[in-house]
């Protein structure tokens, strides 16, 4: 199969995750999925095969040559985005983009267009692959799952390219936060590994957010509101209050490159008790911290103004991987000339969410992220350039060939 017969086969299956199930994988569709992988990879002839009954699909590429190779692995998540349905994807190849806007759905007149994504001009005269405008495309990540296989499908077709052992894993559940959680890193047996989970292409990443989430909960006193005066405490208008403590520009809509945040992500309420559920994001670790403080500082405040109705509980997501990669920079080098092989100019930049890297970094895996070429992700107006799909195929064999050669 082509890369991108592969993609085109791998998006119709449904697989997004559900974070309420409490199961791994979270979803039946995502274990349908990965079983076809592992046919795949089968029929390949890969070794060291192995399934668990949580959905973590692992293979071997053996070493064609007797060098001691570092081993390095490549991964990618089964999973879609619960944004938006995965369900009867149905994608459209737009042949030699001409930089005007994209019909995407005629009936319901969706259009992706370049007013509102100007990035779309930067591809003007490749092919790109598109949704029907009712559903996600599913790139993230199965254009990185299709770029793993069609590399290795090349190493397989080229033995004059040496290399070392070539580990690749595809797990479920990134997309909710639990890709790395049940992630075998003995089992992997890698020195080093890299996620192709990254977007437009140029995309290396080795920093990622620090993050927790915080859920504040505020107990107010319901009375009939004809003889509610100096007795009625309405927790949603605390709730407000609260809100509003917090500084109004940091927040993902005021903010960028390395600024964090405070996102109110969820709020629940009537005048009895309110429930509101923020995340808590910053690139540094001290600052990530004190935005912490910050919030128990503030209960603790709305607890001076009325005693005991606001209890807070905040806990910690993922943490910068930057820590983990700097003792092993050379693994960064590796990819940045491998794209320069391949005529990718490196864009290297801190990942504004986390990755599944991030976690295993942490797992003592060392393991940035490489662009896998899809943008606007986890919606219906989310597109990959296929010849950024085939750059990313080639810098997966570059590392392979660097490694060796180092």
């Amino acid at each position: 199969m082509t890369l991108v017969e592969r993609f085109l086969d791998y998006v119709s299956y449904d697989t997004q995750s559900d974070e309420e199930t409490n199961m791994t994988p979270s979803t039946p569709g995502q274990m349908i999925f990965v079983k076809h992988l592992r046919d795949e990879v089968e029929k390949m002839g890969l070794e060291d095969i192995s399934l668990d009954e949580n959905g973590y699909l692992m293979a071997t590429l053996p070493a064609n040559t007797d060098k001691d190779i570092p081993t390095v692995g490549f991964i990618a998540h089964v999973d879609t985005a619960p944004d938006m349905s995965g369900k009867h994807v149905n994608p459209r190849i737009v042949k030699n983009y001409d930089g005007k806007d994209i019909t995407l759905n005629k009936d319901q007149e969706i259009i992706l267009s370049p007013a509102d994504f100007p990035e779309l001009l930067d591809y003007v005269g490749q092919d790109l692959i598109v949704t029907d405008g009712t559903t996600l495309l599913g790139a993230d990540d199965k254009a990185g799952i299709a770029e793993i296989l069609t590399a290795v499908a090349y190493l397989q077709s080229h033995p004059e390219i040496k290399h070392g052992k070539i580990r690749i894993a595809f797990n479920p559940d990134e997309e909710i936060g639990k890709g790395a959680h049940k992630f075998d890193v003995e089992r992997f047996g890698c020195d080093f590994a890299y996620t192709m989970d990254g977007g437009e292409i140029g995309e290396l990443e080795f920093e990622n957010f620090n993050a927790a989430y915080a859920k504040v909960t505020i107990n107010g006193r319901n009375v009939h509101p004809g003889s509610a005066k100096h007795k009625m405490v309405n927790s949603i208008r605390v709730a407000a209050n609260f809100i509003e403590m917090l500084p109004r520009w940091e927040t993902p809509e005021h903010t960028e490159g390395y600024e964090g945040f405070y996102h109110l992500i969820g709020i629940q309420g009537s005048v009895e008790q309110t429930v509101l559920t923020y995340i808590i994001r910053d690139h540094d670790r001290a600052r990530f911290e004190s935005r912490k403080k910050e919030i128990e500082h503030l209960v603790r405040k709305t607890n001076t103004e009325y005693p005991g109705s606001t209890t807070v509980e905040i806990g910690d997501q993922y943490y910068n991987m930057r820590e983990k990669i700097e003792p092993v920079m050379h693994i960064i080098n590796y990819a940045e000339e491998a794209m320069r092989m391949a005529g990718v100019q490196p864009k290297v930049q801190p990942i504004r969410g986390g990755t599944d890297g991030a976690q295993l970094s942490f797992k003592g895996l060392p393991c940035p992220n490489i662009f896998a070429g899809g943008l606007n992700f986890h919606g219906r107006y989310e597109f990959v350039p296929i010849p950024s799909m085939e750059k990313a195929a080639q810098v997966i064999v570059n590392i392979c060939k660097i490694v060796a050669e180092k």
